[in-house]
């Protein structure tokens, strides 16, 4: 199972991420399971940075799918999407798209660790994130996705969005 966090803090982002989602299908080989819309506060962010939109896409990779090939494919999407190179660390973006987990791909090089490193702290990874794969083993913590959300002390501010699951 794949699980992408998507997030976006400028421009249309609600529309954004929802475009996103339905173009994530081309990497599945069958159902796509979204999470609602989640408005979150900026972490980690520059001084005056919008809140983000935040969502979580589960699905199965189609056959002779990779982690890295997938990650080039997400890299198109932002691209496609708006999202520019900044010289500042976490500007606003259209779009963000993250390999979260890749089955139980582990991997640590300088292009990307699977799982992702700092999910399981960010509260704005795991609410959408437990909606989609709840009971999924999140690797080398022997914690579900909803037991790590339980234990995640923070002070985020998280809401859920009033629009339709997609």
């Amino acid at each position: 199972m794949v699980l992408i966090g998507l997030g976006s803090n400028r421009g249309d982002s609600r529309d954004i991420l929802l475009r996103a989602m339905k173009r994530l299908e081309q990497f599945s080989a069958g159902k796509v399971t979204c999470s609602h819309l989640w408005q979150t506060s900026a972490v980690d962010c520059p001084e005056g940075s919008g809140d983000f939109i935040n969502a979580a896409v589960a699905f199965d990779a189609r056959p002779a799918l990779t982690p890295e090939l997938l990650l080039t494919g997400l890299k198109s999407l932002e691209v496609e999407f708006g999202r520019a190179t900044s010289a500042v660390r976490n500007a606003p973006r259209e779009i963000d798209l993250d390999l979260l987990l890749f089955d139980e791909h582990l991997r640590d090089s300088a292009e990307f660790t699977l799982p992702h490193p700092r999910a399981v702290n960010r509260l704005f990874v795991l609410a959408p994130a437990a909606e989609v794969l709840p009971e999924t083993i999140w690797p080398n913590t022997k914690c579900s996705i909803e037991q790590l959300l339980a234990k995640l002390e923070t002070d985020e501010q998280v809401s859920r969005l009033e629009l339709a699951q997609r």
